[in-house]
């Protein structure tokens, strides 16, 4: 069983930046795909940016360029760093975990291991 816990989360101006951190049990990280998804009130959970075992990254187009996940195997940790940030960014972000080397492009793939979420508010 992986356990997932972010943290990094909180309340920033618009512009602003943070930097989610994911802190996993095991090593998921060196062979499973990682990711980070998003809920905001009202709205469905919508993947934000995955990184497959290899490195691959992925981003939704709202956060292309703005938005950069990367990993640190030895600490099993997943991160995200988030720039120019808007008041749409504000939703509680969950770090997942999913146990194939690459990482799904279905509209429809939910992963097996979720995080607890951090709340990330940007306000205007």
């Amino acid at each position: 069983q992986v356990q997932l816990v972010e943290s990094g989360g909180g309340s920033v101006q618009a512009g602003g930046s943070l930097r989610l951190s994911c802190a996993a049990s095991g090593s998921p990280f060196r062979s499973y795909c990682g990711g980070w998804f998003r809920q905001a009130p009202g709205n469905e959970r919508e993947r934000v940016a995955t990184i497959s075992a290899g490195g691959v990254t992925h981003y939704a187009d709202s956060v292309k360029g703005r938005f950069t996940i990367s990993k640190d195997d030895a600490k099993n940790t997943l991160y995200l760093q988030m720039n120019t940030l808007k008041p749409d960014d504000t939703a509680r972000y969950y770090c997942v975990a999913h146990p194939t080397y690459i990482c799904s492009f279905s509209d429809t793939w939910r992963p097996n291991y979720w995080g607890q979420g951090t709340q990330v508010t940007v306000s205007s």
